[in-house]
């Protein structure tokens, strides 16, 4: 039976103890202190801010926090993955200062939860386990911080019981607030009903407290929960449990592969029908020999047609033949992956007669789809020649990247035995290490100072001019090469690109000039300021 907690010591408060409740551990000193400061910085910081400078400052106290929060002789403090996530958080909240851009917060939120998991258990492996443990203790812990704070010991009765209630009244009001955000999406009226009656609740607070709004009492209480799961540590076992199960090399099993009886608990024998380790062996050798040959085809075909002095014929769609051909080739390599990772699952790996046979036809296989991914990346740079840069060109040669790293992983599978588990786990890091580098490049950046080149005869202007502030200085530099291209295009209201004159693209980037002084004069905080954006700013003094 679990202890009785009582709020007192008094006999008048036992009506109000939390009977059956589990045991809440309280805060410690550290604990105390920095749930109130993180608060404070966390609204400081984020209130009515876009992300920049905030985002290092505030990951600076995350990771001061880790480590003012943990024991001296913690087993979290020796964990390669925990230091790893702290150089991940630092990385991420400096470019997050430098560019502000998407993958830069990306990285810097993302490696802030899978630190907050390796804390939570600092024997996982699995950056997403990692991850989903943060999320589990992260929702937890505001609760258990409230639960932990006790009131002064020698107050009244009533103070004590209205303490209870308030903490009692918590959780209902919290799933009252996500049922009115889902109907306010779901039903219109509800939405503008229940506006009109958050605003003259929001008023009747600005006459109570005229320097607080109500929105900034509910941000501030999300700066509560997000503190509370910075520095509130609730125990999430599930992951840890999960992966405790499973090792980085197969072991030979006895587990019904092979055709014959196999005894029963209840003393009865039964036939097991799966193919045994040489009917499967010869599908293997049958499947790798058959792909190989048709791969050998596409492969030749490829290395023939687009290695070596590809020129797209006239009226040839290069756009069709990169998207559609692209997204094919590498759904095939995935399925080749697939493939190989179900024949090396289990016994087979151990199959001494044909494993030689069956080794070297996988890593044919493995070293053919390596080179189609070679002419999907061909394919890709073709397009980029002729058509531009684009976000899905560069994200297809990040992911070719990762799919080189998951072919070589592969081969150690092959020829070291390593479980779907080590393969996971690996590409896994290296997900974490690109997603590192998108955020270290200034990518918007890059891309208008390629697609601003006099020899190509489009440019989607609309779609540089959509871009962060950063890209302004490119188009204002190179503002002569609109006049010289012969199509202008930007994105029309039902689809599709609807050409404009050099005229109305020069009108459009100095309305987007005007916008950004604009923009850049009334804001005159630091929060949410970046390098980029002081860079831009002196360039277009």
């Amino acid at each position: 039976m679990n202890p009785v907690i009582p709020l007192s010591d008094d006999a008048d408060a036992a009506p109000f103890s939390a009977t059956n409740a589990a045991a809440v551990t309280p805060l410690s000193t550290a604990q105390k202190i920095l749930l109130p400061l993180g608060m404070v910085l966390f609204d400081w910081l984020f209130w009515r801010e876009k992300g920049g400078v905030n985002m290092l400052v505030f990951s600076i106290f995350v990771v001061v926090a880790q480590l003012v929060v943990l024991p001296r002789h913690a087993a979290v403090r020796r964990s390669g993955y925990f230091w790893l996530m702290v150089a991940g958080s630092l990385f991420g909240g400096a470019m997050m200062a430098v560019y502000g851009s998407g993958a830069a917060a990306l990285a810097c939120v993302g490696s802030v939860l899978m630190l907050l998991g390796y804390v939570n258990q600092p024997h996982l492996k699995l950056v997403l386990y990692a991850l989903l443990t943060a999320v589990g203790s992260v929702m937890q812990a505001g609760l258990r911080a409230v639960r932990s704070i006790r009131p002064p010991r020698h107050t009244g009765v009533g103070v004590r019981r209205g303490w209870f209630y308030g903490r009692l009244l918590l959780v209902p009001l919290g799933i009252l607030g996500a049922f009115h955000l889902l109907f306010a999406v779901a039903n219109p009226r509800y939405d503008a009903l229940s506006g009109r009656a958050l605003a003259v609740l929001g008023d009747w607070l600005a006459r109570l407290l005229p320097d607080i709004s109500f929105a900034h009492l509910l941000f501030f209480t999300l700066g509560f929960l997000v503190t509370a799961g910075v520095v509130v540590a609730v125990p999430v076992h599930y992951f840890a449990d999960h992966e405790s199960h499973f090792g980085e090399f197969i072991r030979r099993q006895r587990d019904g592969v092979a055709s014959f009886g196999v005894r029963r608990p209840d003393f009865r024998w039964k036939t097991v029908r799966a193919l045994d380790l040489r009917k499967e062996f010869i599908a293997a050798v049958a499947v790798f020999g058959l792909v190989n040959g048709l791969l050998l085809l596409v492969n030749a075909i490829d290395i023939n047609w687009l290695w070596f002095g590809f020129v797209p014929a006239l009226g040839f769609d290069l756009t069709q033949f990169v998207h559609e051909g692209t997204y094919v080739l590498i759904f095939s390599i995935l399925l080749a992956m697939g493939i190989v990772l179900w024949f090396f699952r289990r016994n087979l790996n151990f199959y001494a007669p044909g494993l030689p046979v069956l080794r070297w036809g996988a890593t044919v296989w493995v070293l053919q789809n390596a080179v189609l991914a070679t002419s999907v990346g061909l394919r890709n740079y073709y397009y980029i020649l002729h058509c531009g840069l684009a976000y899905k060109r560069i994200g297809v040669y990040f992911f070719l990247l990762l799919t080189f790293f998951g072919l070589a992983t592969v081969l150690l599978k092959i020829w070291q035995r390593r479980s779907a588990y080590s393969l996971i786990r690996l590409n896994s890091l290296a997900v974490y290490a690109v997603m590192l580098l998108l955020a270290a490049g200034n990518w918007e950046v890059w891309i208008a100072e390629y697609n601003l080149q006099p020899r190509f005869a489009s440019i989607d202007i609309g779609f540089l001019l959509n871009m962060p502030d950063r890209v302004l200085p490119t188009l204002v530099a190179r503002r002569a090469v609109l006049n010289r291209t012969a199509q202008l295009t930007v994105e029309a209201e039902y689809g599709g690109g609807q050409r404009i004159d050099a005229a109305e693209a020069q009108h459009r980037l100095d309305v987007a000039l005007g916008a950004f002084k604009a923009r850049n004069a009334a804001y005159t905080d630091w929060q949410g300021r970046t390098w980029a954006d002081w860079q831009t700013q002196q360039a277009l003094r």
